[in-house]
């Protein structure tokens, strides 16, 4: 079947218990690739802190690597968490990307902290109050709206001569989706750790829009976790290494992520088994069929213009497997 809409993939750049940072660091290069050649919109690099089994902590160094390994493929942060970064930072770093690879480069914002507490003190990052605030001046720096009498006026954004690429808001709620709307952002709604649904946030974000330079319509993402295999009894077997490790992160015990042999000799604390019954419902998995009715089925709901798919498997190989197999399912077309 061909989507009505664009299909895109984030990637945390997950580290598999038993390889080596390097080789999480070379399988994003892997993976922008074959995501290129299979056909998909964008990739985008999530920013977390603290996670022995994630290595996505500067999303724009990933940015900078998988854009240099490509050559059409829109790729981007999913997002910056604006809280850990000064505004001016910011504004450098993707005013360089976008200088140096243009026309390709997205910007998605965030307000979570992307860490635990004690990750946030060491990062020194903002309150959630201060998000706007923070937001307000990465604006200023790429728009020179700094009034004159503001110290911040006096200071050159560089490089110069280019300005920061499209920004997306991401969030979960429906006041992220006013905000993104008010600003002429994208929007793109995190469906894949949300309970809350996405079509209220969806509609109020079109409500509020107002048209900007790069988004002279409304953009909605519907963000998704999905593990797809050849059949339902391998997407599931697979997917028993996503559940133990979100069940123990969740209470705790951070690990790098487990072979599914290996977590299904874990046993599971009272604690952990309700962590995976509460959050098992956001996972889709299944066979290419199944899933490309339940993503089309959850797209059509929202309404949403593009889906973008995280893959959390142990092997690299088969995370590819999966993001072949649903290119495939959507009639893709390959480069």
């Amino acid at each position: 079947m061909a989507a009505p809409f664009a299909l895109s993939l984030q990637d945390l750049a997950p580290i598999a218990e038993g390889t080596s940072t390097p080789e999480a660091m070379h399988e994003t290069i892997l993976l922008a690739q074959a995501a290129e050649k299979l056909g998909y919109t964008r990739l985008w690099y999530a920013e977390h802190h603290g996670m022995p089994s994630i290595a996505s902590s500067v999303p724009e160094i990933l940015i900078g690597s998988a854009a240099a390994h490509t050559r059409e493929l829109r790729i981007g942060s999913g997002g910056v968490m604006l809280l850990n970064h000064a505004p001016l930072r910011i504004a450098e770093a993707y005013r360089t990307l976008e200088a140096l690879h243009p026309g390709r480069i997205d910007l998605g914002l965030g307000r979570a902290p992307g860490g635990d507490g004690y990750a946030m003190r060491a990062l020194r990052s903002g309150g959630g109050e201060e998000f706007s605030t923070y937001l307000a001046e990465l604006m200023a720096f790429d728009e020179d709206g700094f009034p004159p009498e503001h110290p911040f006026s006096r200071v050159p954004v560089s490089p110069g001569g280019i300005r920061l690429p499209p920004k997306w808001l991401l969030g979960s709620s429906g006041n992220s989706a006013h905000a993104a709307g008010q600003l002429g952002f994208g929007y793109a709604f995190a469906a894949h750790f949300s309970h809350t649904p996405a079509a209220p946030a969806f509609a109020a974000y079109r409500e509020s829009f107002e048209p900007s330079e790069d988004f002279p319509e409304p953009r909605t993402i519907l963000c998704l976790s999905v593990i797809c295999a050849p059949t339902d009894e391998e997407a599931e077997y697979l997917s028993i290494s996503q559940a133990v490790n979100w069940a123990r992160f969740v209470s705790g015990e951070q690990r790098q992520l487990t072979s599914p042999e290996k977590a299904m000799e874990h046993q599971l604390t009272p604690q952990q088994q309700q962590i995976i019954e509460h959050q098992s419902s956001l996972w889709l998995v299944g066979s290419p069929e199944r899933m490309a009715q339940t993503i089309g089925e959850k797209a059509e709901a929202c309404g949403a213009n593009e889906v973008m798919i995280t893959t959390t498997v142990h092997s690299y190989e088969l995370r590819r497997r999966s993001y072949e197999l649903l290119a495939k399912a959507f009639d893709l077309s390959p480069r």
